[in-house]
């Protein structure tokens, strides 16, 4: 896939599910999960051992019917990892121009995570075309994502960290191109319990939640 493939998929589906397991069948179950509910999308974490081959079996499960991705990326070498193991797109949790310019270099989206307007005006003069804004809760949610939205009204943001079910309107209200959902949605108590449908049903409901928001702004434009 193109990278502005990539980027279409992410903005038509809208959400991109955060996956940290303890082990590769829990990441396994957890995806699935996700899937069932209705989100062809996954960012499986660094964190998640042997992410790598988490990734590429998700890949030859799921051929091309689910996008999947690369998150808690931090260095080139975990970069190249992901991508010779299938990953289409690389999060990272903060600015790195080295860790850009290698995504650049190797032809695939990275999704870099910053916080303030100075980093906001670092991604974009690097070329960045989503960016991850990250930990958006914890700096006032919805609300300081419309405050960035001021001056930056073409940039595509994906805010994570507190992202969830009773927010996900406000967050697309407030400009959101995408929303990157963790804990929230994946949860792990619920996984380490052997129940997934929970997880499913989660899903569900925020594809539901999304839609319904999307069209209510629609209505309004």
């Amino acid at each position: 896939m193109t990278i502005d493939d990539v980027i279409r998929r992410i903005g038509e589906v809208g959400i991109v599910p955060v996956v940290r397991a303890a082990d590769f069948d829990e990441a396994r179950v957890a995806v699935d999960a996700i899937y069932a509910g209705g989100i062809p999308i996954v960012e499986v974490t660094m964190t998640v051992p042997d992410a790598p081959a988490v990734i590429r079996e998700i890949i030859k499960r799921y051929k091309k019917e689910v996008l999947v991705g690369a998150g808690t990326v931090t260095a080139p070498g975990e970069m190249d990892a992901c991508i010779g193991a299938g990953a289409e797109f690389l999060v990272s949790p903060g600015w790195s121009t080295r860790l850009v310019r290698a995504a650049e270099k190797r032809g695939k989206l990275i999704i870099p995570g910053v916080l303030t307007p100075s980093e906001v005006m670092a991604a974009r003069d690097e070329g960045v075309k989503l960016i991850k804004i990250f930990p958006c809760g914890n700096l006032g949610g919805p609300k300081y994502l419309k405050a960035l939205r001021g001056p930056f009204p073409q940039i595509a943001f994906v805010p994570t960290g507190g992202v969830n079910l009773s927010n996900a309107a406000e967050y697309l209200a407030a400009g959101a191109f995408a929303l990157g959902v963790g804990t929230d949605l994946v949860d792990v108590a619920a996984l380490r319990a052997g129940d997934s449908q929970k997880i499913v049903n989660a899903a569900r409901a925020l594809v539901a939640h999304v839609r319904a928001a999307r069209e209510s702004a629609i209505v309004r434009n």
